[in-house]
């Protein structure tokens, strides 16, 4: 999966010249918490709701709701804006881009094609991908059990599971507790919970969580 497919378009943009009025009006409306910042049709930084925030005055401040306007109808983008900006391309892996925003501790990435601007990948983009990727949406039995991490082990499981007539619908691995051990998630339809113990008691190590959710 690439970036391209789960990413939010169009893309809404705002200027460097933008008061920060009328920016603050703007995520309020689309409902975003982060924006490129566009001249002339070329990327030049961007700005978030943290940076909107910690340039507007004090809620406690003691100015009249006219002269807060006045004050933030002054300021422009420009300057609260961040100039240094981490992008992806549309061809990136959904992925990739997840461990940029992980490694960075940003909740967004503008999407480039070529030198244009073309979407933003967010958290909830990735929120959205992991609800799918896990089976969130859909009612099963999930099983979450650790299995022995050397070739093959998933193959059994997986095999075990159709022969017992089950579906899977999701399936992640995870790093487990134990050295030389994976932690496998899944959903499956058609399988109880006691299907699943009988088909798999002897194909993993330990049963963690067995539900239907």
């Amino acid at each position: 999966m690439l970036v391209s497919e789960r990413m939010s378009r169009p893309v809404i943009t705002v200027s460097p010249e933008d008061s920060l009025h009328d920016v603050i009006v703007l995520f309020k409306r689309e409902h975003i918490r982060r924006a490129p910042v566009i001249t002339n049709g070329k990327l030049v930084g961007i700005v978030s709701q943290s940076d909107l925030l910690n340039a507007s005055p004090s809620p406690v401040t003691s100015l009249s709701i006219w002269e807060l306007n006045y004050l933030l109808s002054k300021i422009t983008i420009s300057r609260v804006m961040s100039k240094k900006v981490r992008t992806v391309d549309v061809s990136t892996p959904i992925e990739v881009a997840a461990r940029v925003m992980a490694d960075n501790k940003i909740g967004g990435l503008p999407v480039m094609n070529d030198s244009r601007v073309v979407g933003m990948i967010t958290e909830t983009d990735l929120f959205k991908v992991f609800l799918e990727m896990m089976g969130a949406r859909q009612k099963a039995t999930r099983v979450t059990a650790t299995i022995v991490d050397v070739r093959g082990e998933l193959a059994k499981l997986t095999k075990a599971v159709a022969g017992a007539g089950g579906n899977f619908i999701s399936l992640g691995m995870f790093t487990g507790s134990e050295a030389g051990t994976k932690i496998v998630t899944f959903k499956v339809l058609g399988m109880t919970k006691e299907d699943v113990r009988k088909a798999l008691g002897k194909v993993v190590k330990k049963f963690w969580d067995i539900r239907v959710s």
